[in-house]
């Protein structure tokens, strides 16, 4: 099974966690199955990966500056971003095979651990990024989250940091004086597209993979840097308007979008009808949650199914919720918590091969438009 070396993962723990003086203790916490019916292969690869992880980074303490590196294992809570269970398991080194058999003389507070170790490394089954978000910023620790992590993911772990975060950065300056976005759309070469999406009283958000303050804890692997709309709630309609194509499958889907909602499907294929019912359903999702601009396709990274990865390839739009990113679209607006959704449509080749991105263009508070991306490539790099 392929893995990261002990050079390789002291070079990201180095770049992901800039060291603090009071950095003692890092942890790698693990969920396991409550049963063996609840396992799957992924899942197992995952928990090996720890393992590996938790040996190589013992062994390397006095390179990440650090004193002790420990493996915890809890009881999964069989849903993604739920609160953590109240005990967690400190492990020697290899993670029984179900949280049945946790070593009870290991048992400890999850309260505890998080006062005692200062930074974590979190590669789960299920997503514990938003309690651990909240958990930093009661504790001060920093984590970075990995939720569905597999060994696809690991070249996106070897991509030169630095410069991955210099592309960002310069993304985030640019858009966070942008008066609106606007993106052509090009389907099967012959039929365009436009959007305009209105970026007012909005700033963007970075995911390059360093957590450098205290209280920080989000996504690794990264790569993207993601603005929400505006959605309308300042006294001002929101501006975002056009034309919006998205490829299920073989069929694409067309969206008139009004104000950042969809306001109707244009298209009649099977898939455009479902979509029609599931507004009519949940208006909520129509909403216009991300701009996102992934930029792992320039360092050679290729989709692999999994979004947590795909989503930092290249250009991306969500649908739904986008309270957690600053939005005003939350769990609220949904008709129960289990209808709540944040969807990701990525436009690469892999993903939707009909449609390509023709040309993206900022446009600036003194009308300036400064093109970003054509034919599908950044070329502001």
């Amino acid at each position: 099974m392929e893995s990261l070396t002990k050079q390789e993962l002291v070079k990201v723990l180095n770049f992901v966690f800039p060291r603090h003086r009071e950095d003692k203790n890092l942890a790698i916490i693990v969920d396991l199955p409550n049963h063996s019916n609840q396992d799957n292969e992924a899942w197992q690869k995952r928990r090996k990966i720890a393992e590996k992880w938790a040996v190589l980074l013992k062994e390397a303490v006095d390179q990440l500056g650090i004193e002790n590196v420990n493996l915890y294992a809890y009881q999964n809570v069989e849903s993604a971003n739920a609160d953590l269970p109240e005990n967690a398991y400190l492990v020697n080194k290899t993670l029984p095979a179900t949280s049945e058999n946790l070593p009870v003389e290991g048992e400890i507070l999850f309260k505890k651990v998080f006062e005692t170790n200062q930074l974590f490394l979190a590669p789960t089954e299920y997503s514990a990024t938003a309690p651990l978000k909240i958990a930093a910023k009661r504790y001060g620790f920093r984590a970075a989250t990995m939720p569905g992590f597999s060994e696809k993911m690991l070249p996106a772990l070897k991509v030169d940091f630095e410069l991955l975060n210099k592309r960002i950065q310069l993304l985030k300056d640019k858009l966070d004086i942008a008066n609106t976005v606007n993106v052509q759309f090009l389907v099967d070469n012959e039929k365009t597209y436009n959007m305009v999406f209105d970026l007012f009283q909005r700033v963007a958000h970075i995911s390059s993979g360093q957590f450098p303050q205290k209280g920080m804890a989000g996504n690794l692997p990264s790569g993207e840097c993601f603005i929400v709309p505006y959605e309308g709630g300042l006294g001002v309609a929101s501006r975002t308007k056009g034309h919006l194509p998205v490829q299920f499958g073989d069929e694409i889907v067309e969206y008139r979008v009004r104000q950042n909602n969809v306001s109707k499907v244009l298209s009649s294929g099977k898939t455009s009808k479902e979509q029609i019912r599931y507004l009519k359903k949940e208006p909520a999702y129509g909403n216009i949650a991300e701009l996102g601009f992934g930029v792992l396709s320039d360092f050679g990274i290729k989709s692999i199914g999994e979004i947590l990865l795909d989503e930092k390839l290249g250009f991306h739009i969500a649908f739904g919720r986008s309270d957690h990113f600053g939005g005003i679209t939350s769990p609220a607006m949904f008709s129960s918590p289990k209808e709540v959704v944040h969807v990701d449509r990525v436009y690469i080749e892999e993903i939707q091969p009909r449609i390509q991105i023709s040309s993206v263009y900022f446009e600036y508070p003194n009308q300036k438009k400064e093109l970003i991306i054509k034919k599908g490539k950044y070329v502001i790099w």
